[in-house]
């Protein structure tokens, strides 16, 4: 009973993520955190921050590879499934329904003004997602480093159209990091050595 209890929740807590976050992955980021981390306590920030890290590196949707995690963490495989259709079923009918009835769908003045003001408001949702984030991420040197180095980076690439993707940025960022553990490991090997 239990179980049915825990993956009924995980559904339907998927499901309104995913029928009322507009935007995609990165918009819904804030609000799976606010769900799943602050009010249901089914993951802590670190597991949000490392989940968002590996979705963002896998293939797929953000928000399904972080809806599929929560759902395994809280009822193994089954939960995954619960909470991955709950959060995939509302996309699918709306964009279903629109492909069905309505061929034009942006050229719909009232459409199209209404989704110039979702742009806005997923801008915000991503802001802050990366607030949050931010704010939740430990304080060293490297991670900061490496941060304000791709901000920069990125920025650049879109003032000046730049050709070059994000995925080789994370896996410069990725290198850099990786690069750095093993030589301060190295350093600290050396140094209990002489000891």
């Amino acid at each position: 009973m239990k179980e049915k209890h825990i993956l009924y929740r995980l559904f339907l807590t998927f499901m309104k993520i995913g029928l009322f976050t507009f935007g995609g992955g990165y918009a819904m980021i804030s609000i799976i955190e606010n769900i799943c981390v602050e009010k249901n306590k089914w993951i802590t920030n670190d597991e949000m921050m490392n989940v968002t890290i590996i979705a963002e590196s896998t293939p797929g949707p953000i928000a399904i590879n972080c809806a599929t995690f929560v759902g395994y963490r809280q009822a193994g495989l089954i939960g995954a499934a619960a909470a991955t259709l709950g959060v995939t079923i509302p996309s699918f009918v709306i964009i279903f329904a629109i492909s069905l009835f309505l061929d034009n769908f942006l050229e719909i003045a009232v459409i199209a003004h209404a989704f110039n003001g979702i742009k806005i408001g997923v801008g915000v949702l991503i802001v802050e997602a990366a607030a949050k984030m931010m704010k939740n991420m430990k304080r060293q040197w490297l991670p900061s480093v490496i941060m304000a180095a791709s901000f920069t980076a990125m920025l650049l690439i879109n003032l000046f159209s730049w050709s070059f993707s994000s995925i080789s940025l994370m896996l410069i960022a990725a290198v850099v990091s990786l690069s750095i553990f093993i030589l301060e490991t190295k350093i600290l090997r050396k140094g209990g050595e002489q000891k």
